[in-house]
């Protein structure tokens, strides 16, 4: 019987996944990738500061997590200890707070109200728990997706995301695609379009210092800082602590703005850490951190997985359901599904 010859573009979470399947069903595989490395945006830069290269995470509750421990390709994770999960801060109104408001916290239980996929979740989430819960609740899931106005997106997409987020311990994972943007310009098709967030990315090196928080979210306007090497030491220098910060910013404002507003946050929750900084970096994310639905919207209306004449798309912002990485996983399964599905039929009837 002749053998299924695959070519996957791209080393990403995507294309790795669709590699693996589809040379487990027997096909042979070919992955080109531009980097020199794989691993897509789920890269960790090397040197002394082991800072991911663009905001990507792994959700253990996730579809993909049975796939991955199957074929013993998760590696050593580093859970948040109980003492540095207690430590997770939230500003509201300007202050720092430990817990967040009792209206947020009506918008969080699992007895919550299921959201519609034709309204925006600030509408929603206003009539469920009021102006202040349903904004604090809005900027609060912006940490899964890195859009500067989540409460215009669709209720149902905002609502699965702020549960996943908001558990503790954390279900994501940061691990040791490709985007629209290029397969748009590889495949010449306009129509490989769709929303996504722009992030302003802050990484900082600090020298220790005993009660630092683990992370701090932002419910005033969208943003998250977390301290990685609480649950990583290795990730910097010994004596050092690496912060991470990513603050959504509009079309309209600059990298400059979300750096100022990552300061405000550290000035809150990092006592002195202007003084303590050995490392820094700033970069912008743009189209490259997932599928974001507008109301009316959903999963199944972005650009398809099969684009025709044996064109199979896998990525975080295509057809696929999941949060984030999931979404990469699903789409990838489905594509090498498609691919063989069809070359099988193929084969059957030359």
């Amino acid at each position: 019987m002749q053998r299924i010859t695959l070519t996957v573009v791209g080393g990403g979470l995507a294309g790795l996944t669709a590699a693996v399947t589809a040379a487990e069903a027997g096909a042979k595989v070919t992955v080109y990738e531009a980097h020199h490395t794989l691993g897509g945006r789920a890269r960790t830069a090397e040197g002394p500061y082991r800072t991911n290269e663009g905001p990507h995470a792994l959700y253990s509750c996730g579809p993909h997590w049975t796939w991955l421990r199957q074929r013993d390709l998760i590696g050593p994770l580093a859970p948040v200890p109980p003492l540095e999960a207690a430590r997770l801060r939230l500003r509201h109104k300007g202050a720092l707070r430990r817990t967040p408001p009792f209206a947020m916290l009506k918008l969080l239980r699992r007895t919550a109200q299921q959201a519609p996929v034709d309204v925006d979740f600030m509408t929603w989430a206003t009539e469920q728990a009021g102006e202040e819960g349903a904004r604090a609740a809005a900027n609060h899931a912006a940490i899964s997706l890195f859009h500067h106005d989540p409460g215009s997106l669709s209720a149902a997409f905002v609502q699965e995301r702020l549960r996943r987020t908001a558990k503790l311990p954390p279900e994501a994972h940061h691990p040791r695609a490709t985007s629209l943007d290029a397969a748009r310009r590889l495949l010449g098709d306009d129509s490989l379009a769709w929303d996504s967030g722009r992030t302003a990315l802050v990484d900082l090196a600090v020298r220790t210092r005993r009660g630092d928080a683990f992370a701090v979210s932002d419910l005033d306007a969208p943003g998250w800082i977390e301290r990685r090497t609480a649950q990583d030491r290795s990730l910097a220098p010994a004596g050092e602590q690496l912060l991470q910060g990513q603050i959504p910013i509009a079309p309209h404002e600059s990298r400059a703005d979300g750096v100022a507003r990552a300061e405000q946050l550290l000035d809150l929750a990092f006592a002195g850490w202007r003084e303590r900084v050995t490392w820094r970096r700033e970069a912008v994310a743009q189209g490259r951190t997932g599928a974001v639905d507008l109301p009316g919207t959903s999963w199944r209306d972005r650009p398809a997985v099969d684009r025709g004449d044996g064109v199979y798309l896998a990525g975080d912002q295509v057809a696929a359901p999941g949060v984030l990485s999931e979404v990469s996983f699903n789409s990838a399964l489905t594509a090498v599904s498609l691919a063989l599905g069809r070359h099988t039929l193929d084969l059957k009837q030359a």
